[in-house]
């Protein structure tokens, strides 16, 4: 049995598969997931598990270098871009390590997801709730 805060087994793995600047798009339960991308599904209903709770399992085991937004959260959907933000920023805290955040329009974000090794789905209900992350490497 893990001792570690990720039990998940599919994103345990995902992790450990994950090499410098390969990506992670973690989202809301509407985007759209391209065929050839993994898929794992963690919603259950609406709202659950919400994008944050998903955000800090996966932070729990890795390494961040960047992340990705679509732009229109800023406005749209402030309280749960500062959220992010404040995961972020704990992260940094965390590392000791600079984490560049760049914005890009949602219609940019589709498409960068589709580079992604894994789109983890949330059960996120609120608007333009997504995130791309980029691994870093712990030394």
């Amino acid at each position: 049995m893990k001792k570690t805060t990720l039990l998940n087994p599919a994103l345990s793995a995902l992790v450990a598969h994950c090499g410098h600047f390969d990506e992670i798009t973690i989202c809301d339960a509407g985007l759209p997931i391209p065929a050839n991308v993994e898929r794992i599904d963690m919603a259950l209903s609406p709202g659950v598990p919400d994008l944050l709770a998903c955000i800090d399992a996966i932070l729990s085991e890795l390494q961040l270098q960047s992340v990705i937004l679509a732009q229109e959260i800023i406005e749209i959907n402030p309280q749960v871009h500062q959220q992010i933000l404040d995961r972020i920023a704990q992260e940094q805290q965390l590392s000791g390590r600079q984490i560049d955040i760049t914005y890009i329009s949602h219609d940019a974000f589709k498409r960068q997801s589709h580079n992604s090794r894994a789109i983890v789905r949330s059960g996120e209900c609120s608007p333009y709730s997504n995130v791309i992350f980029s691994c870093g490497v712990p030394f």
